[in-house]
């Protein structure tokens, strides 16, 4: 055990040397994107849609809520790769790739986030439940849940709940091929997830 006299001693020590540090050195890692998979939403060409959507991040774990890449080696187990993180933490990555899929989409044109003080006349959230890589007898495969919520932008009343889930298998063990398969996994849901907003918000009550 190191006495405080101690602990003092070597900090003292230290400052007398330029390269002496008693602090671990931070583990170099590599940063990832989410990338955007060959398959990703094109302009769908239909008319413009006449009403807004705010887009807020999906509430999460904390082992989601991180810019750790997650992954379930073996049952219960929730661990992440060693020296490799996400640019942003998973819901963020999701928000945005929801974001860049309307805006792909190009039916609906009012778009915004939860990062702005703009309101939308419908609001897309939810719960993201999965977010990860796990391995199987079979190889490795991504996993992406969300249970989404659209909800109306001035009554804050859900008009519409599902969830979506998607499996993507990984091609391979490297970092960089699972990184690959998220972003195949997220825009496969992100098209889901449009799909199923578009015709929510199109049957619903309209804001009174």
């Amino acid at each position: 055990m190191i006495t405080p006299l101690r602990r003092a001693v070597l900090v003292l020590a230290c400052a007398a040397l330029p390269a002496c540090s008693i602090l671990p050195k931070a583990e170099p890692a590599n940063v990832y994107r989410l990338p955007v998979a060959s398959q990703a939403a094109t302009a769908h060409g239909g008319a413009s849609l006449p009403w807004t959507l705010r887009i807020g991040k999906p509430q999460a774990s904390d082992a989601l809520n991180s810019p750790r890449i997650a992954v379930l080696p073996q049952g219960d187990l929730v661990s992440s790769y060693k020296g490799a993180r996400w640019s942003d933490p998973a819901p963020v990555l999701l928000r945005n790739r929801l974001l860049d899929g309307f805006s792909r989409d190009g039916r609906l044109r009012g778009l915004s986030t939860d990062d702005s003080n703009v309101q939308g006349d419908y609001e897309l959230g939810g719960d993201l439940q999965a977010f990860q890589s796990e391995y199987t007898g079979t190889g490795v495969t991504v996993h992406v849940r969300l249970d989404a919520r659209l909800v109306d932008g001035r009554s804050q009343r859900i008009i519409a709940s599902q969830r979506f889930e998607v499996s993507q298998p990984v091609a391979g063990t490297a970092v960089p091929s699972v990184v690959t398969a998220f972003g195949q996994a997220s825009d496969r849901l992100t098209g889901q997830v449009i799909e199923w907003a578009l015709a929510q918000a199109a049957v619903a009550p309209k804001n009174q």
